[in-house]
C-alpha cells in the first residue's frame, strides 16, 4: 500500500494541546500507523471518514485517496462523540478546501526550495 501523509487541522492541534502528554503521545502513535494503513480504525458510514479509539477518546480523520492524505480533524470523548461526528459531516467541504490549500502551499514551498538549490 502506498504511503499517505498525515496532516492535523489547526482546530485539532489546538484541541490536542489541552490534553496531557500521555494522550498526545498516543495520537502520535496513531498518526504513524495511519501513514501506512489509512484504513486503521473504524469507518463512520463511509471508508473515508473514520475514528481511532483508545480508552475513552476518539480521534476523527478524513482520508483523501486522490491526495494521498489523511486529515486529522477532531478529538472527543465518548460523551460528545455524536456531536463531533455531526459537526465534521457539516464541514466536509470546508475540510476538503483546507487540506487542498495546505498541500498546495506545501508543494509551492518545496518547489521554491528546489529552485534555490539551482542558483
Amino acid at each position: 500500500m502506498e504511503q499517505y501523509k498525515v496532516y492535523r487541522s489547526e482546530g485539532f492541534s489546538e484541541e490536542l494541546g489541552k490534553y496531557d502528554k500521555n494522550l498526545q503521545d498516543r495520537v502520535d502513535k496513531i498518526e504513524a500507523k495511519l501513514m501506512f494503513n489509512p484504513e486503521y480504525g473504524t469507518p463512520l458510514g463511509t471508508r473515508w471518514f473514520r475514528e481511532a479509539r483508545f480508552e475513552n477518546y476518539r480521534i476523527y480523520y478524513l482520508i483523501y485517496e486522490d491526495l494521498k492524505a489523511i486529515y486529522m480533524v477532531a478529538i472527543s470523548n465518548k460523551k460528545n462523540q455524536q456531536q463531533k461526528i455531526n459537526t465534521i459531516r457539516l464541514f466536509l467541504e470546508f475540510f476538503r478546501e483546507e487540506i487542498e490549500k495546505i498541500i498546495r502551499e506545501e508543494k509551492f514551498k518545496d518547489e521554491e526550495f528546489d529552485s534555490t538549490l539551482l542558483l
